[in-house]
């Protein structure tokens, strides 16, 4: 709620339309981002294995001189592990 200069009250009348329709999409959104956690974290974890050294010496000083699996990659698979529950669900029908 927003308080105008003047001392009055500005209000949002939604009608209970609009606001159906702002769940459904936050709904929506929801499901979306949460099914696409898992194959970015998974594209961080193989670009971050060693399979675009090019890229990865561009982005950290170090380099990838470390073992393939590096605390980087492991946390990446780790964090993708973390959301797969929104693509069981999504196969399991639920």
């Amino acid at each position: 709620m927003r308080r105008r200069a003047s001392g009055g009250v500005i209000t949002t009348v939604t009608t209970v339309a609009e606001g159906a329709v702002a769940d459904r999409v936050l709904a929506a959104s929801r499901v979306w981002l949460g099914l696409a956690a898992t194959p970015t974290f998974a594209a961080m974890a193989f670009v971050s294995s060693g399979h675009g050294d090019a890229m990865a010496n561009g982005l950290c000083a170090m380099g990838s001189g470390g073992t393939p699996m590096s605390g980087m990659v492991t946390m990446y698979l780790l964090m993708g592990l973390f959301h797969v529950p929104p693509w069981l669900r999504l196969i399991g029908g639920a």
